[in-house]
C-alpha cells in the first residue's frame, strides 16, 4: 500500500506496531527464562500479559478500518531483539540480568516512540477512541520502563558490579 496520506501512514504504522508486539511476545518467555533475578522474571511474565492486551487493542483498532493487522515485519524491533539475543549470549550471572534489563528498556523506548506517534496521528485524524487506547498502551510501556529501572537500580546493577 502506498502511503499518500496521514491515514495511510497511520494504518501502516499500526501494522508495524502489531508486528513489533508479536515479536515481543515471542521474545519475553526467553528473557524470563534467562533472568536469574526473581523480580525480573516476574516483570517479564507480567509484561507478556500486558503485551497480549496491546495486541488485542491493535486488533480492535484495525477492525474498525477493515484492515488485517498483519503486514511486513517490523525491522526496528527485529534489530533490537537480535541485539538482545547477542548480549544474552555474551553475558553471565548478574551481568546477564543487567543486560536483559538494558535490552528490555530499549524495547520499551522503541514502543513508547511508536505509540506516541500513533496516538498523535489518531488525535489529528479525529480518532479519539483510538487515541485513548493508544495513550493507555503508551502509559503502560512507560510504567514497564520505570519498573525495569527500579529493578536495575535497587539490586541488579549493584549485584553485577561484583
Amino acid at each position: 500500500m502506498a502511503t499518500e496520506s496521514l491515514q495511510d501512514l497511520y494504518i501502516t504504522e499500526l501494522k508495524d506496531a502489531f508486528s513489533a508486539e508479536q515479536q515481543i511476545l515471542k521474545a519475553l518467555p526467553k528473557m524470563e527464562k534467562e533472568a536469574s533475578d526473581a523480580e525480573l522474571q516476574n516483570a517479564f511474565r507480567e509484561h507478556r500479559q500486558v503485551t497480549e492486551e496491546h495486541v488485542r487493542r491493535l486488533e480492535h483498532i484495525m477492525e474498525r478500518y477493515n484492515e488485517k493487522p498483519k503486514g511486513k515485519k517490523c525491522k526496528g524491533m527485529e534489530g533490537i531483539i537480535e541485539e538482545g539475543e547477542e548480549m544474552m549470549k555474551q553475558s553471565n550471572g548478574e551481568a546477564r540480568d543487567a543486560a536483559l534489563i538494558s535490552v528490555a528498556q530499549r524495547v520499551e523506548h522503541y514502543e513508547m516512540a511508536m505509540y506516541g506517534a500513533l496516538r498523535t496521528y489518531a488525535n489529528q485524524l479525529g480518532r479519539t477512541e483510538d487515541a485513548t487506547l493508544l495513550q493507555r498502551t503508551l502509559n503502560e510501556e512507560g510504567d514497564a520502563d520505570k519498573h525495569l529501572t527500579y529493578i536495575a537500580e535497587s539490586r541488579v546493577n549493584q549485584d553485577a558490579i561484583a
